[in-house]
């Protein structure tokens, strides 16, 4: 699998603690399947206007709990349709976590950041090493670096794309 690197840079949009999926995307969309459906309403009942504010790509922030109520697919794949890069917080529901990196979303434990990260600052991520540098190296935070398999799905845009590229074929 080698060393291979992530990088992922943006501003910032912040928000706080326990976001559950029903916030991430309303279940009243859940009956669409298209991503790009999906993305607009990203967030919607908590900033409105986020698939305008993160269509350009965004790094999402968190506080505790990112991710927490029923498990939905449609919420990572929503997030990141929408423009989201990466979302980065204290803590994560464990089911998004897991669905976020086979969607190919870059999902990041960073101790501390609900405190350190503004809304509006820039920051730039390093997936395999765990580091975030805010406002160009204003600060340095430390996060849980994805390695291995995760990695390797997350570089390959999510667990189909890797499946895929491995050779695996059939009606995947």
């Amino acid at each position: 699998m080698g060393s291979r690197e992530l990088i992922i840079e943006g501003p910032v949009i912040k928000v706080g603690d326990n976001i559950d999926t029903d916030v991430i995307i309303p279940a009243r969309y859940l009956v669409y399947t298209d991503p790009s459906i999906l993305a607009k309403h990203a967030m919607e009942p908590l900033i409105p206007n986020f698939f305008e504010k993160a269509s350009k790509g965004v790094v999402l922030v968190a506080g505790r709990g990112f991710g927490m109520g029923s498990s939905r697919e449609q919420a990572a794949i929503a997030l990141k349709a929408a423009g989201v890069r990466a979302v980065l917080a204290e803590s994560f529901a464990r089911i998004f976590y897991r669905n976020a990196i086979n969607n190919g979303l870059p999902v990041l434990v960073v101790p501390g950041v609900s405190k350190e990260v503004n809304d509006g600052d820039f920051v730039r991520v390093n997936v395999s090493t765990g580091e975030v540098v805010i406002n160009n190296g204003q600060r340095l935070l430390r996060a849980k670096p994805i390695t291995g398999m995760a990695l390797e799905i997350l570089i390959s845009g999510g667990l189909l794309e890797y499946i895929k590229s491995r050779g695996v074929s059939g009606n995947i």
